[in-house]
């Protein structure tokens, strides 16, 4: 079944629910009921995302979108003929209006803008250098998220080594800092905190309660990294005797006007988690809130008017493509359809086929083990999307923000931890590992494969990772 089928099922889905009688006050999908078998969806998507670009790459270029649709007509169809098509459609529109919407929303906001904007001239790279600018996109992370801070950096930073023979480890710690590590104090950082925020966590509650675990992190890499940097610069043959890219006479940017539009997405996004108007809409057994529809009203002008406003040249020189939001937008949207029966699993807690990984983080005496979870959230994100990852685990432990950020307040710094972090493990972890990776080789840098980024990981990160665990989440 092709992607036009899959849209008119689920536009069939949207119609029969809409006049279904009591959909608007369907019942809630109660996952004790649920066998373990209405999970397989979800993890054939994950997997197929993980191993699919790696097995067969031209397959998975030219068909993402397809398999992303058959695995959500897996459980979608069945689902709809087992429990009936007034549960599918209010579930469908649930996961679309609450949860999905938003989230790709503020994604195309953050790509567009920071595609507009273009950083020219040329640097020297130098430790002192390179350094700073991993510690400044480290901060721009968490504020125009870590695929703008990516797209924003990452060439400028190429160029500024472009003279010198060994540049791999700054791309690998380019990765590990600016396109994970730092996006960890707001919801704009990083995909899963901003899911987070979706479903009730304060806007500013990262950075109160994770700000010492990013400090540790970010500015243990950034020492090693400093250090690392030296050895290679003393050494005789590092410098290149004519550098690639010519000096300029100053330091610019041109696509200036984005940068008041990233105040602009910032303000709306804060203000969709401060601003209560009391006015809510019921579509099809959702409530959607004012403030939430003004939030994505403002998202999309702010889209448009970068779109209108970057000079066309900025965009070319960007080498900006809208083929990486693509593959997001049609990914996600089978993960957030697949993710449904999970979720409600999970919320079951012991007493649902989940049963074993609710045990697996849960001490001998019913309370949370924030460091398995962090562990366990930072295992997944490391080879599945960190995502939908944080989802799973946040439901698992037990779903309510009220609760976890006040009495469970360790438990949720170690999920949204372990997510953020450990997407950094693998080029699959996060988004723009791989959009990093993939610009750093056209530009002539012979990164290292699969497994020889993770020997980096394993080597420079995992032994940072226990040092948390003992000093954060015991």
């Amino acid at each position: 079944m092709n992607v036009k089928q899959w849209r008119r099922v689920l536009t069939g889905l949207l119609l029969a629910g809409s006049v279904w009688p009591g959909l608007a006050s369907a019942a809630e999908l109660d996952g004790s009921q649920l066998s373990a078998w209405w999970g397989v969806p979800f993890a054939g998507i994950l997997l197929s995302i993980a191993l699919l670009p790696l097995l067969t790459p031209f397959f998975w270029h030219h068909h993402f979108g397809k398999i992303a649709a058959a695995w959500a007509l897996a459980f979608l169809l069945p689902f709809a003929v087992v429990f009936g098509p007034s549960l599918a459609a209010h579930s469908f529109v649930h996961a679309l209006l609450a949860e999905y919407v938003p989230f790709i929303l503020l994604l195309t906001a953050l790509f567009t803008v920071s595609g507009g904007i273009y950083i020219k001239g040329n640097l020297h790279g130098s430790p002192g250098l390179n350094t700073a600018i991993l510690a400044i996109g480290a901060v721009l992370a968490s504020f125009m998220g870590t695929t703008g801070a990516s797209m924003l950096l990452i060439r400028p930073l190429i160029r500024a080594n472009d003279n010198r023979r060994h540049k791999v480890h700054v791309i690998v710690f380019f990765i590990f800092i600016v396109s994970n590590a730092g996006g960890s104090l707001t919801p704009l950082g990083d995909p899963p905190l901003f899911l987070g925020f979706l479903k009730g966590v304060d806007f500013f509650w990262t950075l109160q309660h994770i700000w010492p675990d990013t400090l540790f992190l970010v500015g243990s890499l950034l020492a090693l990294f400093y250090v690392l940097d030296s050895w290679y610069c003393r050494r005789r043959e590092e410098i290149k005797p004519v550098d690639p890219t010519p000096d300029t006479r100053q330091l610019g940017f041109d696509g200036g006007v984005n940068f008041a539009l990233l105040a602009v997405v910032v303000v709306l996004v804060l203000m969709s988690g401060i601003w209560e108007p009391g006015v809510v809409f019921n579509v099809l057994g959702t409530e959607v809130g004012l403030a939430g529809l003004a939030r994505d009203a403002g998202l999309i002008a702010v889209t448009l008017i970068s779109l209108k406003l970057t000079p066309g040249d900025v965009h070319d020189n960007n080498q900006f493509s809208w083929g990486p939001m693509q593959e997001v937008a049609k990914l996600f949207a089978g993960i957030f359809l697949t993710i449904i029966p999970v979720i409600a699993m999970l919320k079951a807690g012991v007493n649902g086929p989940f049963g074993g990984v609710v045990a697996a983080v849960t001490n001998a005496d019913g309370t949370p083990n924030p460091s398995m979870y962090f562990w366990a959230t930072g295992a997944l994100s490391s080879f599945l999307d960190n995502a939908p990852t944080y989802l799973v685990f946040f439901n698992t432990a037990g779903g309510d923000p009220a609760l976890l950020m006040t009495s469970m307040s360790t438990t949720l710094a170690a999920i949204s931890a372990g997510a953020v972090f450990m997407g950094a493990n693998t080029y699959i972890g996060n988004a723009p590992n791989l959009m990093v990776k993939a610009i750093a080789e056209e530009r002539g840098v012979k990164m290292p494969s699969f497994f020889g980024y993770m020997l980096w990981s394993v080597g420079i990160l995992v032994p940072l990772f226990i040092v948390m665990t003992f000093l954060f989440f015991r």
